[in-house]
């Protein structure tokens, strides 16, 4: 049986974790909503952007641009969004499971990894990491994404990725994050894609369309990529809430056990101590 001492030192560690945990619970509600406010914001603008890109291919006809060919024989590219720091629950290990799950040719597949959690796991597993960034999970800028974009798009325009994909995990909620894969490259046909979903608008274009469409093309790439990052960093943020809310709430459980087991301990000593005097009285008469 555990002595005094030791319940006692059991006790006070368990209090300095609570501590430490309901602090980075603290840290992540208050990030999480900045975080939030920011993923909300830009929401609107990267529909808009995707509604654009897709008016103007819808009034261009007979128009090329590198990010629309195909490059049958290059490799497939996958962007993966997980967390620099652990201590999130799941969070990681979702996004890396549905990241895995993309890749059906081990040496066919390129990574590039947002994250340490990714880069660790891919790179510890053999896998082709080809590109990594780290330090921005929970606080990525644009020019982040215009950098990741850029990559992309040499990488396409060589010859070679065949395609390009991204895997992230959708903020829906404080409670409940999606992790999802969105195809980024070739982008297709767009005007076929959303030209059939809607009425078509009329628009004059200067110079021309084309040319605006090989403008707006890389713009809704960095556009994308920076909406998922966004969404990753509230997902992240809200994952390691909920994760440190529970640590907190657990170890307050622990702690009533734990008072619980001591003052059972010290009962049965004071208990033991009393009979020991009571025994020795007698002996005594």
């Amino acid at each position: 049986m555990a002595s005094l001492q030791d319940i006692r030192r059991r006790i006070k560690s368990v209090k300095s974790i609570q501590q430490i945990t309901n602090a980075m619970n603290m840290v992540a509600t208050s990030r999480l909503r900045q975080a939030k406010e920011a993923a909300v914001a830009n929401k609107p603008y990267a529909e808009k952007m995707a509604q654009v890109v897709s008016d103007v291919a819808a009034n261009v006809t007979d128009f090329s641009h590198p990010l629309l060919e195909h490059y049958p024989g290059g490799k497939r590219l996958i962007l993966v969004m997980a967390s620099d720091k652990g201590l999130a629950g799941a969070y990681s290990s979702n996004a890396i499971k549905e990241a895995v799950a993309q890749v059906a040719d081990k040496g066919n597949t390129q990574l590039i990894t947002v994250g340490r959690k990714a880069r660790d796991y891919f790179s510890n597993r053999s896998y082709d990491v080809s590109g990594e960034y780290i330090g921005i999970s929970e606080r990525p800028k644009f020019e982040n994404a215009k950098e990741i974009a850029e990559d992309i798009i040499e990488r396409f325009k060589s010859g070679e990725i065949e395609e390009v994909f991204m895997v992230y995990t959708r903020f829906v909620s404080a409670i409940n994050c999606v992790p999802e894969t969105v195809k980024l490259l070739p982008f297709g046909n767009l005007a076929a894609e959303e030209g059939e979903k809607k009425i078509r608008t009329e628009y004059i274009y200067e110079p021309n369309a084309a040319e605006v469409l090989g403008y707006l093309l890389p713009q809704y790439l960095v556009t994308t990529i920076y909406a998922a990052l966004l969404q990753a960093s509230a997902s992240e943020l809200s994952s390691r809430m909920n994760a440190m809310s529970n640590a907190t709430d657990n170890a307050q459980e622990l702690i009533a056990k734990l008072d619980l087991h001591y003052n059972k301990v010290r009962q049965a000593g004071i208990t033991r101590e009393i009979t020991e005097i009571v025994g020795g009285a007698e002996a005594l008469k």
